[in-house]
């Protein structure tokens, strides 16, 4: 694993050399500073410290801070690692400045001092700040600021700052280990917390600190590694932009690839920001990657809860604000939610093996813009789930769906029902008052210069009530050959509308089935191969149905996470 981990920093870093900096303008350096660390690794040393010790383009609005930046996130991040990494190769004078304006800086908590005007982020921005540093609050802006105060506090023997940030950092990692992040498994914005706590591990010295930045990293990346598969990132996230549905495309694979792999294609565009992975000393544990590697017993299903985003506001830990239903096949793996997709979460993400691209995708959602496929929704969807099968209603008349899918798939109606054949994995979409319309070629075009080798298919709701469709997913290990999937759907395969005026569907697959009762509010009611499932019951972050343990399970606000896979067990706890 090792070995692996070097060749492929190796890679990244002949990608990336000899690339252009940027700026230091506003936060320009979240991408200029490690752009120019990557290229000292690469040898051109000294253009890059010259970069990196010049003066910052708005040194004037630094002047508090001896005209060092030490205000965005995204800035802290890379100044931790440009002077605790790179300091001993930074001229003496710049690095001694750098020492005393971090003095200055971490004096008090620099979130408690302001000054006479804000600083707006970007354009339209409504979330800015007059404080020292950037006080915006989701997890991974919030780490960035953390972690740095907390490093430069310590570093500069500024005791009672550095005992502030230590006990914020406890409680945030306190509060993965029982009830999860609310900014979870974000496609996008992942890779940043994990950077950021790196950081702290390779840096603090309070052997407590860098204990819980391990145990946050480890954290991290056990989630990471139950969506990560082959290059692809999948299953239902927060906070995901549509811009991750192919192999090596979302921002959280570059960081979880580098050292899970197992991808037949090498990552063609990784991340600067690699830089921090690449020079840590951190590595996850061997359960984790053989996690992220899929090396355990198949299938298996998994049933986790997602708690609401600010979850430190008072009542934010009370109870799950998503349910989720995780599958794994030997073929493909299927997430969905209970509420479906909506806001900026996906509530519907399928992965099937593909040989040479790594995975394929198929996602369903409601709504007609197919450049926000992940998260697009009208409202109103109820989801529910058993192993292979789902059920997706919608209430709204006339409801548009759409599915993404590679050109690759193969399709086929064979009474009434839409066959998808992927390479080792098949579909059997079931309509249910809703008219399957075919590949739609304007909403294909609109997307495909993000996704050139996929489609969109589309339907309607044929009714001015419940619509939506039934989905059984099958591959070799469960139905033998495609012809014998699709056969045994056809002859055996029932899907139940006597009670959908109550809002009532069932679908009888060829093992087991799933029934729904659409809500209008709140969490359909659902029943699991003939039992009612109670949603209490399903408050564990990670938790096996079954009643075991694997491949992983962190109870509701139990504290303590094990992941068991690959012939490796590990535990830990803050």
């Amino acid at each position: 694993m090792e070995a692996d981990f070097q060749q492929r920093s190796k890679d990244v870093i002949a990608k990336l050399a000899d690339s252009k900096y940027g700026t230091t303008a506003f936060e320009s350096e979240k991408k200029s500073y490690p752009k120019a660390m990557i290229d000292f690794l690469a040898g051109n040393r000294a253009r890059a410290i010259a970069f990196l010790q010049s003066e910052d383009a708005d040194a004037q609005n630094h002047a508090h801070t001896l005209g060092i930046d030490f205000y965005s996130g995204f800035t802290l991040k890379g100044q931790v690692r440009k002077y605790f990494y790179f300091g001993k190769y930074l001229n003496p004078a710049y690095r001694q400045r750098m020492k005393k304006a971090m003095q200055i800086w971490t004096e008090v908590d620099p979130l408690t001092r302001h000054f006479p005007y804000q600083r707006q982020f970007w354009q339209k921005s409504t979330d800015n700040c007059d404080t020292w540093v950037d006080c915006r609050n989701t997890d991974n802006l919030k780490a960035m600021r953390e972690v740095a105060v907390y490093l430069f506090a310590e570093e500069s023997g500024n005791e009672q700052t550095r005992k502030i940030y230590k006990e914020r950092i406890s409680h945030n990692v306190r509060t993965l280990y029982q009830i999860g992040q609310g900014e979870w498994d974000s496609e996008n914005y992942l890779g940043h917390t994990i950077t950021s706590y790196i950081n702290l591990y390779d840096f603090a010295l309070d052997p407590e600190v860098k204990s819980l930045a391990k145990s946050a990293l480890d954290w991290f990346f056990a989630s990471g590694a139950l969506k990560y598969w082959r290059g692809g990132f999948g299953g239902p996230s927060k906070r995901d932009y549509s811009q991750g549905n192919c192999s090596w495309c979302s921002l959280a694979t570059h960081s979880l690839g580098l050292y899970f792999g197992d991808s037949p294609l090498a990552d063609p565009k990784p991340e600067p920001d690699e830089i921090h992975l690449i020079t840590s000393s951190y590595r996850p544990p061997a359960a984790v990657v053989a996690l992220a590697r899929k090396q355990f017993q198949k299938p298996v299903e998994l049933l986790n809860s997602k708690p609401t985003y600010e979850n430190w506001k008072l009542g934010g830990d009370d109870a799950p604000q998503f349910y989720e239903t995780l599958y794994f096949g030997n073929t493909f793996q299927l997430g969905t939610l209970a509420q479906g997709s909506g806001g900026d979460w996906n509530g519907f993400k399928l992965m099937a093996f593909n040989t040479e691209r790594g995975v394929d995708y198929f996602i369903a959602a409601t709504g007609t813009d197919p450049t926000k496929i992940s998260t697009s929704s009208v409202g109103g969807d109820n989801v529910a789930q058993y192993r292979n099968l789902v059920i997706w209603l919608n209430n709204k008349p006339q409801v548009p769906f759409q599915f993404f899918l590679p050109k690759s798939a193969k399709l086929e109606t064979d009474n009434g029902v839409t066959f998808i054949r992927y390479e080792k994995t098949w579909l059997a979409l079931t309509p249910i008052n809703l008219k399957v319309e075919g590949i739609n070629h304007k909403a294909t075009q609109k997307m495909s210069d993000r996704y050139p080798i996929d489609q969109i298919l589309t339907a309607t709701g044929t009714l001015k009530t419940i619509s939506g469709f039934a989905l059984e997913v099958g591959e070799r290990e469960s139905y033998g050959s495609w012809q014998q999937f699709k056969l045994s759907v056809l002859e055996k395969s029932r899907l139940n509308l006597s009670q959908i005026h109550g809002g009532i569907v069932e679908y009888r697959g060829v093992a087991g089935n799933i029934k729904l009762k659409y809500q209008d509010s709140g969490l359909p009611k659902v029943w699991r191969n003939g039992q009612a499932h109670d949603w209490k019951n399903h408050f564990a972050v990670y938790q096996n149905p079954d009643g075991g343990k694997t491949p992983i399970y962190l109870g509701w606000k139990e504290g303590k996470l094990s992941v068991d896979a690959g012939g490796y067990n590990f535990q830990t706890q803050p």
